[in-house]
């Protein structure tokens, strides 16, 4: 064993003291160092490098800020990919969250010293957006509305909702396990694909809290199907609280069959919740809009103060708001001439590397759970499939979609100013 190149691997003391780390010790702090090290000594050990690359292969593998979670490139085509943390937000709003992480004013009036509602001019940016809204409210996600809603309004009572609307959301939470869990009972009417205004007619009575509308807009039943819509439903008297789920808060002509909060308010709904981190583009919230009373019942339900967003949401919210172009609505309507444009470009970039790069069409979607069916026409560069994992495990990771043994790189979700970087990526993987 004397000859054993494993010996050779230099003691953790040793590296860490490396004049080479004092910047990332600085940077993301000891145990993530410590840690890249270790990680480095095992792969030398398994002998896949040599012991000599273990200083370097710990430098490379330490992210460039104190945190694990890795910055991607999207190039799936998915505009919301859940996975990836759905909407990127937009520069406005990034840099109102880095202004936001000090001291701020959140629940402080700098005019007269005294405590101030909190978040208000995130909640007036918000009224300014709807306001069809008789008020507003915002809480940590999409379910937290409902859960809100349900429980202030409907715990010990019935909620009145469809068969058909009857949905699962992310990771298997389904909706009437989330209701029920609020202390609600639900009443299911109609069949699993059609419900008409006579079977909510029937249900509705004394122990109503009030009848749930929901936006399926995660699947899609076609065929011999009916619903009931909000204006019918407005009519029967009880309360109505309707789900558009994806944050659209007004109609969006690419996405016909999503409703928007707007409309839906016109058309008698009593409060409608939805997303701030889907079709709006913004960061990860609940939005409640709608009767004045209403909201501040809900505002001032006990469960509302577990349920409250910190500042950093604030700031973000109001910024995407107050500057509507977020990056979400650019990759949602970007030019299919443009997206081929760039990828031949990519494509030639890559081949006078001498790498086997092609441009193909290619569909993306909108994903998040909005707009089940509908593709959206675009561009990508063609690559070996196998250039899939060394280009996720890359920093920064990409990732593409694998499909007819090929990897797409689809450009419609990467900003022009990371194509430089792309082409970077993809050489790298292949060297």
């Amino acid at each position: 064993m004397s000859g054993d190149p494993r010996r050779a691997i230099a003691r953790t003391d040793l590296l860490l003291a490396d004049p080479l780390l004092a910047d990332a010790h600085r940077q993301v702090g000891p145990v993530l160092v410590k840690q890249a090290v270790r990680d480095a000594q095992q792969l030398a050990r398994a002998g896949r490098i040599e012991p000599a690359a273990v200083l370097y292969t710990a430098l490379a593998a330490l992210p460039v800020t104190p945190t694990r979670l890795r910055r991607v490139i999207n190039a799936t085509g998915v505009v919301l990919h859940t996975n990836l943390g759905r909407a990127p937000l937009s520069a406005a709003a990034v840099e109102a969250v880095t202004a936001a992480a000090g001291y701020v004013d959140v629940e402080y009036d700098v005019a007269t010293g005294a405590r101030a509602r909190r978040g208000r001019s995130t909640l007036e940016a918000l009224r300014a957006a709807v306001p069809d809204a008789g008020d507003v409210h915002v809480v940590n996600n999409g379910a937290a509305a409902l859960v809100l809603a349900a429980t202030a309004l409907a715990a010990g009572r019935e909620i009145v909702v469809a068969r058909s609307e009857m949905v699962e959301i992310g990771d298997g939470f389904r909706l009437h396990e989330l209701l029920a869990g609020a202390g609600a009972r639900l009443r299911e009417v109609g069949a699993a694909n059609r419900v008409h205004l006579r079977d909510y007619a029937d249900a509705v009575g004394p122990d109503t809290g009030f009848i749930l509308k929901v936006h399926p807009s995660n699947y899609r039943i076609e065929g011999f199907t009916s619903s009931v819509g909000v204006a019918e439903l407005a009519g029967l008297g009880v309360p109505v609280v309707a789900d558009i789920g994806s944050g659209l808060l007004r109609p969006e002509p690419l996405l016909p069959d999503e409703p928007d909060a707007a409309t839906w308010l016109r058309d008698g709904a009593t409060i409608v919740t939805a997303s701030g981190d889907k079709l709006l583009g913004g960061p990860q919230a609940g939005l409640l809009l709608g009767d004045r009373d209403m909201i501040e019942t809900l505002r001032r339900h006990p469960i509302a103060r577990a349920l409250r967003v910190d500042k950093l949401t604030l700031a973000a919210l109001e910024a995407t708001l107050r500057r509507p172009v977020t990056p979400t609505a650019t990759a949602l309507h970007a030019d299919p001439v443009e997206l081929r444009e760039r990828a031949g470009k990519l494509a030639a970039r890559l081949v006078a590397s001498g790498i086997a790069a092609t441009v193909t069409a290619s569909d993306g979607v909108v994903g998040g759970g909005s707009a089940p069916g509908l593709t959206l026409p675009g561009w990508a560069v063609r690559l070996p499939a196998e250039l899939a994992a060394p280009l996720r495990r890359g920093m920064p990771c990409v990732v593409g979609r694998v499909r007819d043994g090929h990897l797409l790189l689809d450009l419609r979700c990467v900003p022009s100013a990371d194509d430089e970087t792309l082409v970077e990526a993809v050489e790298h993987a292949c060297s």
